[in-house]
This record gives structure tokens, sequence and C-alpha cells, in this order.
């Protein structure tokens, strides 16, 4: 058996299909990791919504913020923005199923001595914390009041986390960290209006796995959301965001030897960044 871990696919159904191909994907056999971000931006989101669904347990999918976007979108909290391709899933015939789907996949997962999210960690958390951590928005977004915490997710406040936040400010804190970060302080302090190149970086600001003596640098863990950034294997971290959407690759890595496998995206990229 083998593990492929995939990151941001945003909609890229053929890319997806071809790089499976690629790796020799056998569904009888073989388990399917995805860093989150399965739509938006993207031309097919509701076909790669419906096949990672199709996967059942051969699957495993974290949350991305373009994921939780679609989520507030459907619910009425928010308006699609510039540039979204959501509209094929908003009036699909199976839309509340997949809804329901998405809403019970996971933030955080832990497994074959890896860990992944979207976005990131705090370098304040051990990997304990933060998969418990993950699980309080996880128990929310199932929860039968799934749909307050829509209406209150969006936000950059709290900017820092602290272990006596509670409700919302707890809630949109955690989210943030695991489905939006790319930098923070050594402190923790987040900051997000950044998403370019890593080498030119407000003062004070790090990338989150760039900071020295953070609690979870013992696992290596699996992360997309940052295109600019591209791969990146260093700091025992895997960034797998290669950019598919606006025209550049779809990555895959095996965990079992860490062999990367890329698949070109062929159609025309997005023009919303």
């Amino acid at each position: 058996m083998a593990i492929y871990a995939i990151g941001d696919v945003q909609g890229c159904y053929s890319a997806l299909r071809r790089l499976l191909d690629k790796c020799r994907f056998d569904p009888a056999r073989d388990r399917l990791w995805l860093v989150g971000d399965l739509v938006n931006r993207g031309p097919h989101s509701l076909a790669v919504l419906r096949f990672v669904k199709s996967l059942g347990k051969r699957a495993i999918t974290v949350l991305g913020n373009h994921d939780l976007h679609l989520m507030v979108v459907a619910a009425g909290h928010a308006k699609q923005r510039h540039g979204d391709t959501l509209e094929a899933i908003l009036r699909a015939r199976d839309r509340d199923e997949l809804l329901h789907w998405l809403r019970r996949q996971k933030l955080m997962h832990v497994g074959a001595g890896y860990a992944m999210v979207h976005a990131g960690l705090l370098p304040q958390w051990s990997i304990k914390k933060a998969l418990a951590l993950a699980g309080e928005v996880e128990a929310a977004l199932q929860d039968d009041d799934y749909d307050e915490f829509l209406r209150r997710m969006y936000g950059n406040k709290p900017e820092r986390w602290r272990d006596g936040l509670r409700g919302y400010d707890r809630l949109r804190c955690i989210t943030n960290v695991l489905t939006r970060m790319r930098l923070c302080t050594d402190a923790g302090r987040l900051e997000f209006a950044h998403k370019g190149n890593p080498a030119e970086l407000p003062r004070g600001y790090q990338p989150w796995f760039k900071i020295a003596r953070r609690r979870n640098r013992s696992t290596p863990v699996i992360f997309g959301h940052w295109a600019s950034l591209g791969l990146y294997t260093g700091s025992n971290v895997f960034a797998l965001d290669t950019g598919c959407v606006w025209g550049r690759e779809l990555t895959a890595l095996r965990l079992s030897d860490r062999a990367l496998i890329q698949h070109a995206y062929s159609g025309r990229p997005s023009q919303a960044q």
C-alpha cells in the first residue's frame, strides 16, 4: 500500500486524475491524502468534490480556507468573491450532500509518521495539542449549530493565540492558524496580508516552519496554501502547493520514500490571485 499526499487541487480535476495516473494510484490498495482547498478558482470544483467523496475512507482531506469559504457562501453569510468558481457546486442537485460531507472532514490529520494541515502550525503548539485544537473546530462544524460558527468565522482577530481564549474568538484563531497562516513571530503573532515571496517578509515575521525551537519540529508536517512558496522540503516540512490553478504543477508526495511526482497543468490558468 502506498500513501500519496497531494497539494492544493482547487478545482483542477483533470490535473488530479492525470497525476493519479502518473502515480499508478490503485484505490483498492493505495490511500490518498489531500492538503485542502479542493475547490475554487479552478474550472471543475464540483467534479473534484464528487470524486474525492466517492473514494470514501481511501481518501483523507483536511479543510482549507477555500473549502471553508464555500461553506460560508452556501450558508448565505458571504457573497462569492472576484475569481470564485463555486457556482456549479451551489446549483448542483447533490449540493447539500456534498456540503454535509465536506463539513465532516478534518482540519488536521496525523498518521504514518506525518502530520497534515492546510496552512501551518503555531510554533508553540505540539502535535498533540494542535490535533486537539483542530478537533474543537471539527466539532463546531459538525454541531447542530454549525451555521452560527460559519457566520462568525471570518476575521483576523485575535491575532495571537492564548490558551485562555474562549468561544468564537478561540475557534476563529484556531481556524486561522490551520487554514490561513503563512507567517508569524517567534511569539506566535499572526500576519495575513503577505502572500508573496518568502524572501520579502514584513519585519519581525518568518514562515511559521522557520521559527527556531518550534514544538512540532520533530514530526514532518505536510501542508499547502502558499503557492508563492512553491515546493519546499526543508525544515522537516513538505510544502506541496505548487500553483496548479495558476498554470504550474500539481504535486504528489509518496510518504514511504518521499518521492515527488508532478503533473504540469495544461489548461488555462486562473486570472485571479
